[in-house]
């Protein structure tokens, strides 16, 4: 079959050759050469380079692996990435020569090889992450699926995201300002907002180091968000942030003042260590109970989900371990019926990747999604896509090959940090 195979495509290339001679033999060539693909089979794709660079003093990373076929794909990792270059050009050289279609045999090449070099959360994890998602990228431009086919197909053809509203970077903390940016968020067509309400410079504070909040804390915290469901009305969900700042008292006393306001979640009133008493303020407040950001691999997520620590997880597939970690902690999640809804802090290269593993799981919840892209234009500068971010609330699920979204290296160049080797 294969010799059969070959004599009928070189007497389709001899017949095309012999009709281009009766036009100029030149035009007939260019004409041939352009019908004739650029590209070998996948299975002959081989990883050459993993080239990168950072944005936000570093907090942001952004890969690109190249290959012998020109076909390239790209990644994101957020938070634990500063300094994390030569780290990148390490996993490089254990997966160059090798396919990037073998993205889960990968990921487990570069993870245990790293087993004495942090593998198992931290640094190594988030630029694993942004590599991972890279592969799962390239192998849909090499094979033409957009990336929620190959993880099995899409439950959704949209992903509903709550708005952070970005308050926090405000200094005015008034109950009237909070619902304005609550009354704007719905505007813009958003039906689910988050707050933060864990402030460091609150007057009421005793000191700086003591987890344990004062009344007048307490009253502050409850009146912002009062002042949110007021503006929103009882169809819109609240979603609250304390960046794990408190205590498990502080963690009790939140979560039942906040009742009456129907959160969609509380988030990380405590850190992440700890789980056992993370079960502590879930089991004595009917406020669902949120965390997961700060967990590394489905490791990380086992004993949440088997003690029933959280209502909610919240992964970041952005330093998590990616989009194929990602989909398999939400499978976990499942199995406990538990919802996923997604920590997201990335660019919209991120944003989309994660909807791709939202829209292929059928316990998605809802995913992060920030006022940033909407305010600062470097957001919009630095990747390439098509269509409209986001619309009504929800981000259209990319039908293009891949992610979908582009890193933009031009826009990305000017806001790099200095002295930080660049996609080099």
């Amino acid at each position: 079959m294969n010799s059969r195979r070959s004599f009928l495509t070189k007497s389709a290339i001899a017949s095309a050759l012999a009709v281009s001679s009766l036009s100029s033999f030149g035009e007939g060539l260019e004409t041939a050469l352009e019908r004739t693909p650029l590209s070998s089979a996948p299975s002959d794709l081989k990883i050459t380079d993993i080239k990168c660079g950072f944005i936000r003093g570093g907090h942001s990373l952004f890969v690109k692996i190249h290959t012998n076929q020109g076909i390239w794909g790209c990644g994101e990792g957020v938070d634990a990435t500063p300094g994390t270059y030569y780290l990148v050009k390490l996993m490089a050289e254990r997966i160059k020569g090798k396919s990037p279609l073998n993205v889960n045999r990968l990921f487990e090449d570069i993870r245990k090889s790293g087993f004495f070099e942090g593998a198992q959360a931290g640094m190594f994890i988030a630029v694993l992450s942004a590599v991972e998602t890279a592969l799962w990228d390239l192998t849909g431009k090499a094979l033409g699926l957009p990336v929620y086919q190959l993880l099995g197909g899409k439950y959704r053809d949209k992903i509903r995201v709550y708005c952070d509203t970005g308050t926090y970077r405000d200094t005015d903390k008034s109950t009237d300002h909070f619902a304005q940016s609550a009354s704007e968020a719905v505007k813009m067509g958003f039906n689910a907002v988050k707050y933060d309400i864990d402030e460091r410079n609150d007057p009421n504070k005793y000191d700086l180091y003591n987890w344990t909040a004062s009344p007048g804390e307490l009253e502050r915290m409850y009146n912002q968000i009062a002042s949110v469901r007021k503006a929103v009305g009882p169809k819109v969900d609240i979603c609250v942030d304390m960046h794990g700042k408190y205590d498990v008292t502080t963690g009790k006393r939140v979560a039942k003042m906040m009742e009456p306001l129907n959160l969609m979640f509380l988030e990380e009133p405590i850190p992440a260590e700890n789980v056992e008493a993370y079960k502590l303020i879930s089991e004595s407040t009917s406020t669902p109970i949120c965390a997961g950001e700060n967990h590394y691999l489905a490791y990380g997520f086992r004993k949440l989900l088997e003690i029933g620590a959280v209502d909610i997880i919240m992964p970041d597939l952005q330093k998590a371990g990616g989009l194929g970690e990602g989909q398999r902690i939400a499978n976990l999640a499942n199995l406990y019926y538990v919802p996923f809804a997604p920590h997201m802090v990335a660019s919209y290269l991120g944003a989309m990747a994660s909807s791709h593993v939202c829209a292929s799981i059928p316990n998605f919840l809802i995913l992060e999604w920030q006022i940033y892209f909407h305010e600062d234009p470097m957001f919009k500068e630095i990747v390439t896509f098509d269509g409209p971010m986001v619309k009504d609330g929800f981000i259209p699920l990319s039908e293009k090959p891949g992610i979908g979204v582009e890193i933009n290296e031009a826009g990305m160049k000017k806001y790099a940090p200095k002295d930080v080797p660049f996609f080099v």
